[in-house]
């Protein structure tokens, strides 16, 4: 009889543990938003930049950045653990296109490396324009790997290749450079297909792959990377 009641709830234990593990998965993301919109309210209005375009880094994009870096665990410590889409929608607090247009400023250093329908591997040509935009930091603070997928798939899917395609720069970049600091220094966010889809007007920026071809299932297939200028 005792043994019974043992296995009866070693069951009810097992069985209650993934939707324990999701609450507490669900609590800390909700402690570092409250932590972020806390350090907002005290943060002074003039944003700072060293060594930095100051007329980039404005009170508003200092805002977002500091929500999405802090409540997205890309600070203290923790920059490889990045966002997915819910999050990222839902702490930038506004919309996908509005979020794209914050990058517009670094077109002349940021780049979109395009990718294989279905692939994360990074190319030749992948390589070379990774190198060259984490070679030009020119101060700055973080560099933003946001990596993303076309329609094609499951959400699901498009989430996990999305993943792949962000830590696929990462590890390339570990590699290259083997920087002690890089883990504070590079953001990831992947995004799938659900935020911040990239339009056309992203084509003339430099681009990895078929650099004559520009329809947005290319553009999408991607990971946006760019030193951000902003000292938070």
């Amino acid at each position: 009889m005792i043994r019974q009641v043992v296995s009866a709830l070693v069951g009810v234990t097992l069985l209650s543990l993934p939707a324990l593990l999701s609450v507490t998965w669900t609590s800390q993301a909700q402690k570092r938003l409250e932590r972020a919109e806390a350090e907002e309210s005290s943060a002074p209005e003039v944003a700072v930049a060293a060594q930095a375009n100051e007329s980039y880094c404005t009170p508003r994009l200092q805002k977002i950045l500091r929500r999405v870096l802090q409540s997205c665990g890309l600070i203290e410590g923790a920059a490889g653990r990045g966002c997915e889409p819910v999050d990222a929608k839902s702490v930038a607090t506004m919309s996908g296109e509005d979020f794209n247009a914050l990058f517009i400023p670094m077109k002349g250093r940021g780049g979109i490396v395009q990718f294989e329908q279905s692939s994360t591997d990074l190319d030749e040509l992948d390589v070379a324009l990774i190198d060259r935009a984490f070679a030009d930091r020119k101060g700055a603070s973080y560099f933003f790997v946001v990596s993303r997928a076309s329609p094609e798939g499951s959400e699901e899917t498009n989430r996990q290749i999305s993943r792949e395609r962000a830590d696929a720069v990462l590890s390339h970049l570990k590699e290259k450079f083997q920087d002690p600091d890089l883990e504070d220094q590079v953001g990831l966010l992947w995004l799938g297909e659900e935020f911040a889809q990239l339009d056309p007007t992203f084509c003339d920026w430099n681009r990895s792959g078929e650099t004559d071809k520009c329809e947005p299932e290319d553009l999408n297939r991607s990971a946006f990377i760019t030193w951000i200028d902003c000292t938070l």
